[in-house]
C-alpha cells in the first residue's frame, strides 16, 4: 500500500507545504495540521495506511512558535493552550485562501475536503469546521478542543448532519481529557454526530485510535451525494 513517503516540500505564495499528489480520477483532498511547535512534517506519520486516492496537503503554521516550530496564531505569552476565535481566525481565513488557490493550480475539485489536525492543528479543524461546514466533508480531532469564542456559531447548529471523530488520551497532560469531553458536548451541540476514540495514552494517538481514524476516513460520508 502506498505511503507518505512519496512527497515533495513545496513553496504556494506565502506558504511552505508537504503535498502527496494522487493518480485517482477523482482524488479527494485531505488537508493536516500540525500542533503548535510542529511543521509540514509533522502529520504524515498518521497517513501510512490511508487510501491513494486521497491527495494530500500539510501546511506550515504561518507563526513562528517559541522557541521552535510553527503555530496557527501568533505568540502570546501566559496564554499557552488558550487559542481563541479572535486570534485562529486569521490563520482560518488564509487556509480556506490557500486551500482553493492550491487546488485550483493543479485541478483538483476540492470544493469539500477532508481535514484533520492534532493539537492546536485539532482546534484549528473544530473551528474551520463551524466556520465553513458546507466546505469540509470529514473532520478528525486528534488530542484537541473547541477553542473559546465560538458559542454563537455553535447555537446556530453548523455541523449537523456530519461525523465528526474525535480521540484523545485519557492521561493526556497538556490537554486534559475533561477538556476534550466538554468539547465534545460543544461540537453535539453544534449538531456533530461524534464518533469518538479514548485510549490510556499522553498526548498523543494510539494504535487502537489511529486504525479507527483510518476506519473513519474511509467510510462512506452521508453527505457525499450533496
Amino acid at each position: 500500500m502506498q505511503t507518505a513517503t512519496d512527497t515533495e516540500m513545496i513553496s504556494f505564495g506565502d506558504w511552505t507545504l508537504r503535498v502527496r499528489s494522487s493518480q485517482s480520477s477523482n482524488p479527494r483532498l485531505l488537508v493536516m495540521l500540525h500542533g503548535w511547535q510542529g511543521d509540514e512534517n509533522s502529520m504524515w506519520i498518521f497517513t501510512r495506511r490511508l487510501s491513494s486516492d486521497y491527495w494530500m496537503m500539510a501546511p506550515r503554521g504561518p507563526y513562528t512558535a517559541d522557541p521552535s516550530g510553527f503555530s496557527w496564531r501568533p505568540l502570546q505569552l501566559s496564554t499557552f493552550g488558550m487559542p481563541s476565535l479572535e486570534t485562529l481566525l486569521p490563520a482560518a481565513k488564509e487556509l480556506i485562501k490557500l486551500i482553493d488557490e492550491y487546488s485550483a493550480s493543479v485541478k483538483l475539485d476540492a470544493l469539500q475536503f477532508d481535514l484533520i489536525g492534532f493539537s492546536q492543528g485539532a482546534a484549528m479543524t473544530n473551528l474551520m469546521g463551524i466556520l465553513y461546514p458546507h466546505r469540509i466533508r470529514k473532520m478528525g480531532v486528534l488530542a484537541g478542543f473547541v477553542p473559546a469564542g465560538l458559542d454563537h456559531l455553535i447555537l446556530q447548529k453548523p455541523l449537523t448532519g456530519k461525523k465528526v471523530f474525535v480521540a484523545h488520551g485519557t492521561q493526556d497532560q497538556t490537554i486534559p481529557i475533561d477538556r476534550a469531553r466538554d468539547s465534545i458536548k460543544l461540537l453535539e451541540q453544534a449538531g456533530a454526530q461524534v464518533i469518538f476514540c479514548e485510549d490510556e495514552v499522553g498526548h498523543k494517538l494510539s494504535a487502537n485510535c489511529l486504525r479507527a481514524l483510518e476506519s473513519y476516513l474511509s467510510s462512506p460520508n452521508s453527505k457525499d451525494k450533496d
